[in-house]
C-alpha cells in the first residue's frame, strides 16, 4: 500500500512539474491508472491510496475487477480494442470509452447504453501515424465520426485519443502529439464540446502534457511491469 502511495504521488510530481514547465495548471490535467495484466487487489489498493479513475485494455478482466471491487465511486474507462460482440458489457459498465474508431461502434454503444445510466463518454481513438497495425481512425475520418457521436443517444462527445509510436532516435514524437492536439482543436473550432485529449503514457507523459493532453493514462510507473497475463478467449 505504501509503495502504491509513493508511486502514485510520483506520478503527479511529474505531472506537476511537466505542467509548471509548459505554463500549465497541473489541476488540468487529470491521471488515468491503467490497471491492464495487474489484479484487483492492486486497483483497489490505489483506489485507497486516493486514485478513482482507472483504464482496462479487456471487457472480461475489467468486468471481473468492477465486480470484485464493487465500488460506485470509481470511473471506469475502457481503453483497448473493442469488438463489436463486447459493446454491450461495456456501454452497461463503463462511464467512459475511450477506444472507437468506426460507425459501428458507435451505433452499438449508442443503442446499449442503459437509459438509466448518464451518457457514455467518448473519446474517438485517432491512428495519427497512419500505422497499419494499430487501431484508430485515420485523422480524415474523425469530423464525421464526431458528427455521428454528437447526434446518437446516450452518448457524449469528450475528446480524442491517440497513441503515437514512441521516441526513438530516429523518431521525434512530438509532431504527432500536435498534431491530435490541432485535430482536436479543430473539433472545438466547429462547435464541439470535445474537451479531452487522452495522450501520453509511463514513458512520454511530459512530451504529452507539452502538446496539451488533459489526460494521460499511466501503467508501469503505478503498478509496475505487467505479470503474465492470462488470455480470454474473447480478446
Amino acid at each position: 500500500m505504501n509503495d502504491l502511495k509513493a508511486k502514485l504521488e510520483a506520478v503527479h510530481s511529474r505531472i506537476a512539474n511537466a505542467c509548471r514547465e509548459n505554463g500549465r495548471n497541473p489541476a488540468d490535467v487529470r491521471l488515468l491508472a491503467v490497471g491492464k495484466g495487474h489484479p484487483a487487489s492492486a486497483v483497489e489498493a490505489l483506489r485507497a491510496a486516493g486514485q478513482r479513475a482507472f483504464g482496462e485494455n479487456y471487457v472480461q478482466e475489467a468486468l471481473a475487477k468492477v465486480a470484485a471491487i464493487g465500488d460506485p465511486s470509481i470511473e471506469w474507462h475502457f481503453i483497448g480494442p473493442l469488438q463489436s460482440n463486447k459493446t454491450a458489457d461495456v456501454a452497461r459498465t463503463f462511464a467512459w470509452v475511450q477506444s472507437v474508431d468506426r460507425e459501428k461502434l458507435l451505433r452499438r454503444l449508442s443503442a446499449q447504453r442503459p437509459a438509466s445510466l448518464p451518457p457514455l463518454n467518448i473519446c474517438l481513438q485517432v491512428n495519427i501515424d497512419r500505422e497499419p497495425q494499430k487501431a484508430g481512425a485515420l485523422p480524415e475520418s474523425v469530423p464525421a465520426l464526431a458528427q455521428l457521436t454528437e447526434e446518437l443517444p446516450g452518448l457524449a462527445l469528450r475528446g480524442l485519443m491517440a497513441i503515437p509510436k514512441p521516441a526513438s532516435a530516429t523518431h521525434d514524437p512530438m509532431p504527432s502529439f500536435a498534431a491530435v492536439a490541432e485535430l482536436l482543436g479543430s473539433l472545438q473550432d466547429r462547435g464541439y464540446r470535445a474537451d479531452t485529449l487522452s495522450l501520453g503514457m509511463s514513458g512520454d507523459l511530459e512530451t504529452a502534457i507539452r502538446a496539451g493532453s488533459t489526460l494521460v493514462r499511466v501503467g508501469t510507473d503505478l503498478f509496475g511491469p505487467r505479470p503474465a497475463q492470462k488470455r480470454f478467449a474473447q480478446e
